[in-house]
């Protein structure tokens, strides 16, 4: 006869696991990316996400570039690669660098999963836990998160109309004495404002008297439908040697290739090169070979052209019926560009507060609270006018103007 003890039969007793990262336990999800998953169904007008336009895609041209890279190149399209990225994808970025005023050599372009893995090998790179990051209130949200991560310090530089004001950021940099300011001066998201060329200016020179590093994130320059361009401040002579700046390939042929660059001085980029290999190797060596094949076989600013168009007429169908739709008092701006408004509704009203209401008249946007690093504008929020047609934009408001009665 065989027995069993009794604790053979009893569950073992297991200590508990370490606890997470403090980091993993501090930064907080996107309250953007979970909107987008509360407003997925498809009778939502949601003018939440920060999204292009689906139907504009040129999915024709994509899949070509695929199919002739798999066919031609299939050895070395599918294998690893190097962490630098795609020779000739490099070529093809500097060269609309190039032309559009930058000069740029391949050499120093690092290709990155996404303008968002550029800021994080950037803050891999540059920051220790504790060290001050200078960012616009209100800013990028996923860039408060990258920050958040790296331990840093946030300070919020108050802003206007115009983006940064010149005076405060002065003040801030000789008080809190910053490694990094991070910017995104072309349609900013969430404000979709522009930083004027005499500010860009004076941005330059402070980083130039006081030895700061600029991250200069511009994922939406080419989107402009109206007005001249500024110059990158990475261009500019007192900052030449201290900006990094960030793309993607995300806003202008398709996000799901996830494919960014990084621009940089050549002893970050390298340093960006190291943390990157120990992040993921390499970005996708069949995505980058087809983005090249694409920009080879085809007019890219032709389908910006397009893409600029319709983009234009969204913006004005979501500007022109924002009166009839906001209660009185509220305001908001008419960007040259991009792809979102920034709405401030009177004071009293609390746009987290009202989101689950217009949710259940099935129409979305982001408010505007979690954008700020501190001091939150809880009036405020933010509309995107790309992924609805202007009829579609129009009935969108007619169920926002139900929530305020």
């Amino acid at each position: 006869m065989t027995t069993t003890s009794p604790a053979a039969s009893e569950p073992p007793v297991l200590a508990a696991l370490p606890p997470l990262a403090a980091r993993a336990r501090s930064v907080g999800a996107s309250p953007v990316r979970e909107i987008l998953a509360l407003t997925a169904r498809p009778e939502v007008i949601s003018f939440a996400g920060g999204l292009p336009a689906p139907e504009l895609f040129d999915a024709a041209g994509i899949r070509a570039a695929y199919d002739r890279v798999l066919a031609e190149q299939p050895r070395t399209a599918l294998q690893y690669s190097t962490t630098e990225g795609d020779p000739g994808l490099r070529a093809a970025v500097a060269g609309r660098l190039t032309v559009r005023g930058l000069p740029t050599d391949p050499d120093s372009l690092l290709v990155t999963g996404g303008s968002q893995q550029g800021l994080a090998l950037l803050a891999t790179a540059l920051l220790e836990p504790g060290d001050t990051v200078l960012v616009e209130n209100p800013t990028y949200l996923a860039a408060l998160q990258c920050f958040g991560f790296a331990g840093a310090r946030v300070v919020p530089v108050p802003t206007d109309a115009d983006g940064v004001i010149p005076s405060a950021l002065e003040e801030l940099v000789l008080r809190e004495r910053p490694k990094l300011l991070y910017l995104v001066p072309d349609f900013q998201n969430p404000t979709g404002r522009t930083l004027p060329l005499e500010r860009r200016r004076t941005v330059a020179a402070v980083a130039g008297r006081h030895g700061l590093w600029i991250a200069e994130d511009d994922p939406y320059g080419e989107l402009r439908f109206e007005g001249e361009p500024q110059p990158w401040i990475a261009g500019l002579a007192e900052a030449a040697d201290r900006t990094a700046l960030l793309g993607s390939f995300s806003k202008v042929m398709a996000p799901g290739m996830r494919l960014g660059w990084l621009r940089a001085p050549a002893a970050l980029r390298r340093a960006c090169v190291i943390a990157k290999q120990a992040a993921d190797l390499h970005t996708s060596t069949v995505d980058q070979a087809a983005a090249a094949r694409y920009l080879a076989d085809n007019d890219l600013d032709a389908h910006l052209a397009k893409v600029r168009g319709a983009y234009r007429a969204r913006r004005d169908a979501l500007v022109e019926g924002l009166d009839s739709a906001l209660p009185a008092g509220s305001s908001w701006n008419r960007p040259q560009g991009g792809m979102f408004v920034w709405v401030r509704l009177p004071d009293g009203h609390d746009a987290t507060a009202l989101l689950p209401e217009a949710v259940r008249h099935d129409v979305a946007y982001v408010p505007g609270a979690p954008f700020f690093a501190a001091d939150p504008d809880r009036a405020a929020l933010r509309m995107s006018f790309t992924t609805h047609t202007p009829e579609e934009i129009a009935e969108g408001l007619v169920r926002l103007s139900r929530i305020f009665g």
